[in-house]
């Protein structure tokens, strides 16, 4: 696949981006301190000495939250090393007690991987994973608690996230959602990070620059705490225009840190970009290096779930799904896992139909997602199953649908208390088609003159005649029949 470009006045464009993204772990306890990590807590709530920075207080590592960055980078098909460093990253702010942040610069946890995507085109990308190193988050200020005044809430102070840093492989705003949509899925398949970029958990910084087609790379802009996928395309996509517009000005792009205002739809600058110096890194030394068991790696290893990929692949192969069908079913676990439950001994195809057109509009809808579905896996089964023993038409069927989503009832309740068991009595069809053949008596000489498209006009009289519960296949038939004279 060649890359998009962007057409500016003075001729093409490539845009070069490289996210990082900070996955905040699943875990009950902080990176270095016991302390809780439950979202929504009271303000200050939730705060260790450790995490206050008191004077003498020690971080201890949480073994958890390194068996989950490990498992991460096995997921992203990444180096493991074997002995990683701490160090503190030192920069000022209200919200970072100590004045510095303990993260890992030369020697992270998790070396070079690896996210393969598939575009819509039906073309794949492999995009580089850089590193993924450990690190604990800052706390929070909060600007609207008292005028005139910023309060400090340290509930995050603390709190272990993983900043996996892509290379700088993606070309489009595109590529950066698909790749951004895929990593999420990823940290959602294996539990290391819930996603949840609404409650911050999942939080990604672009870095975007352009250049000539095949030139040397442009002076990069990094946007900060874009926390949607929607925004982060449309971030992307404003900061590339807003750079190529300038520099066909006769401007120069300062390399700077953004921030991307979601009313405005624009990117505006935030302070200049620091360098890795700036922040004068030096080894914790209250922490020993990470010195990991290969065993132990071997067994997290051996312990990995089947991820997206590898899924998307026994589907097409398993249920004869296409590509973008299994993509789609895939790219959320508890989906893919309604959908095997529904596919399980009946039509694969149709059970992806019905859970891709009908259950995930319903719950666009209903604003909600597929673990709180008021039709279950189970519940659609039955519906399908109606559907196969002729109990009720495909017709019908949406319609049953329908009532199980705003009632949560079975399918055979729903049949049974609205009366739409389909009629497969041949007398009950052909009374009701004599009755519209007689009533529409010229159509029926139009049609038996040639005009074979009225066809479809006695289908839906009689269907309507019926309140739609004719069996088709029977209804066909006999109408076919009775109109040939």
């Amino acid at each position: 696949m060649t890359a998009p470009l962007v057409e500016g006045a003075t001729g093409p464009w490539e845009v070069v981006i490289g996210l990082e993204v900070h996955a905040q772990v699943v875990s009950n306890a902080k990176l270095f301190s016991g302390a809780a990590t439950a979202f929504g807590a009271e303000p200050n709530s939730q705060v260790s000495f450790v995490d206050a920075a008191m004077p003498g207080m020690l971080p201890v590592i949480n073994r958890h939250c390194v068996e989950q960055a490990v498992k991460t980078g096995l997921a992203l098909e990444a180096r493991i090393n074997l002995v990683s460093v701490f160090d503190r990253k030192n920069y000022f702010y209200p919200d970072l007690p100590a004045g510095y942040q303990i993260s890992q610069y030369k020697n992270p946890i998790v070396g070079t991987g690896t996210i393969r995507l598939d575009m819509k085109d039906g073309s794949t990308r492999t995009i580089g994973i850089t590193r993924l190193h450990l690190e604990q988050d800052a706390g929070k200020s909060l600007h609207d608690v008292a005028p005139g005044a910023s309060h400090v809430d340290l509930n995050r102070a603390g709190v272990a996230l993983m900043e996996i840093v892509s290379e700088p492989d993606l070309r489009s705003a595109e590529e950066a959602g698909a790749y951004l949509k895929k990593l999420r899925a990823i940290l959602r398949y294996i539990g290391t990070c819930d996603g949840n970029m609404e409650e911050g958990s999942l939080r990604c910084d672009a870095n975007v620059s352009v250049r000539r087609p095949g030139g040397a790379l442009g002076t990069r802009c990094e946007i900060k705490n874009v926390n949607s996928i929607r925004f982060l395309q449309r971030a992307i996509e404003y900061e590339t225009q807003r750079q190529i517009e300038l520099i066909e000005g006769g401007g120069t792009v300062v390399q700077e840190t953004r921030l991307y205002d979601a009313n405005k739809g624009e990117t505006r600058a935030m302070r200049s970009k620091e360098e890795a110096h700036d922040y004068r890194y030096f080894p914790d030394p209250d922490l020993m290096p990470l010195r990991l068991d290969p065993a132990w790696v071997a067994r997290l290893k051996a312990g990995v779930p089947e991820l997206p990929d590898a899924k998307k692949d026994r589907f097409m192969a398993a249920y004869g799904l296409s590509a973008y069908d299994a993509g789609v079913l895939v790219g959320d676990q508890v989906a893919a896992d309604y959908f095997e439950t529904v596919a399980k001994g009946r039509d694969a195809k149709l059970a992806a139909n019905w859970v891709m057109v009908e259950l995930f509009g319903a719950l666009n809808r209903l604003g909600k997602e597929i673990d709180a579905s008021p039709v279950s896996a189970v519940q659609l089964c039955g519906l399908l199953d109606l559907m196969a023993d002729g109990t009720i038409s495909g017709r019908l069927a949406k319609d049953v649908f329908a009532a199980m989503v705003e009632t949560g009832k079975d399918a055979a309740i729903v049949v049974e208390e609205k009366g739409l068991r389909q009629v497969t009595d041949t007398g009950a069809i052909e009374a009701a088609i004599d009755a519209i053949m007689a009533r529409e008596a010229a159509k029926v000489a139009e049609y038996r003159a040639g005009k074979d498209k009225l066809f479809g006009f006695f289908v839906g009289q009689v269907m309507r005649a019926m309140g739609g519960k004719a069996n088709p296949a029977q209804l066909n038939d006999l109408l076919k029949h009775k109109l040939a004279g």
